[in-house]
């Protein structure tokens, strides 16, 4: 049974910086592009982030570019999304997902799995 399960998320001030960790289970994730997606209230799901498998690279939003940095741990089948210098509209429930396809995916619906989603809030 394949789990991806995230932690980290949180209250932090505007200019902070928060770890989020997806951790993978019943998949390897070196086989599998995850992406990190989010949603705030009201609004639609949105991409944020995306590693390739087999080291096929990386893809930003453009909100976050520069900012934000995605990353595999193989060892430990764990992906992370480092985020510094955090604004109000980065708030949101952040979710991170695996695909099949090797190309590196903004595209919700083309991600199989995902986790239950850890909350982010940004305090002005």
């Amino acid at each position: 049974q394949v789990q991806l399960v995230e932690s980290g998320g949180g209250l932090v001030q505007t200019g902070g910086s928060l770890m989020l960790s997806c951790a993978a289970s019943g998949l390897t994730i070196y086989n599998y592009g995850i992406g990190w997606f989010r949603q705030a209230p009201g609004k639609e799901r949105e991409f944020v982030a995306v590693i390739g498998w087999r080291g096929t690279g990386t893809d930003y939003v453009d909100s976050v570019k520069g900012r934000f940095t995605i990353s595999r741990d193989n060892a430990k089948n764990t992906v992370y999304l480092q985020m510094n210098s955090l604004k109000p509209e980065d708030t949101a429930v952040y979710y991170c997902a695996a695909t099949t396809l090797g190309s590196l995916i903004r595209v919700g619906t083309m991600y199989v799995y995902w986790g239950q989603g850890t909350q982010v809030t940004v305090s002005s």
